[in-house]
């Protein structure tokens, strides 16, 4: 089955490419770049299912195939769950990596170790095109380290050190996160509903 990942981001597709493969082989997932260019579907709900959901909607309508989509975040609880929703652009429109990572350790330089607690959430939304949808969500807990470490991640991965661990998510392979992360446990669950 063709399916749509309604995104350009091309590190997402892959992370969701390589969950899916294991837990809904028979899944084509492509990306936005494959089907006829349509402009991407703006972030305007407040909430993570809300904007998975109008990315999902409309890329099922707009190509007849279903559709997955996903918003995804830090929750920081210092500053009481932001950036949230905001989080690809906190430090401002670009959606740059490196500076949303230099404002969060900013905001976060005053705070104990203990204090600097942090969840990634992730909510995942599947639309076919007869209107039926699906919505599930992912978490994965931890802290925020002091400065980046590690290369392979995107985001604030090179931040987040997850519960249990002492290394970043952006140390771990590809597995390993996979295993654990928000994304993979939201995705997994979707895939069970395929």
């Amino acid at each position: 089955m063709r399916m749509l990942l309604a995104t350009r981001n091309a590190g997402k597709i892959a992370e969701l490419r390589h969950i899916l493969a294991e837990a809904a082989p028979s899944v084509e997932l492509v990306g936005l770049d494959a089907v006829e260019d349509y402009p991407e579907t703006p972030e305007t709900e407040l909430t993570f299912a809300g904007n998975a959901l109008l990315k999902a909607r409309d890329g099922a309508t707009r190509t007849g195939l279903p559709t997955v989509a996903d918003d995804s975040g830090l929750a920081v609880d210092a500053l009481n769950g932001m950036p949230g929703v905001l989080s690809a652009r906190w430090a401002g429109r670009a959606k740059d990596d490196e500076a949303n990572n230099a404002l969060l350790l900013d905001q976060l330089a005053d705070l104990d170790d203990d204090k600097r607690g942090a969840t990634f959430v992730c909510a995942a939304a599947l639309v076919w095109p007869d209107g039926r949808e699906l919505v599930v969500h992912g978490e994965m807990p931890g802290r925020l380290g002091r400065e980046p470490r590690g290369a392979n991640g995107f985001g604030y991965d090179p931040l987040f050190i997850p519960d249990g661990y002492d290394i970043t998510s952006a140390e771990m392979s590809t597995d390993e996160k996979n295993a654990i992360s928000h994304r993979g446990r939201a995705f997994r669950e979707l895939a069970s509903g395929i």
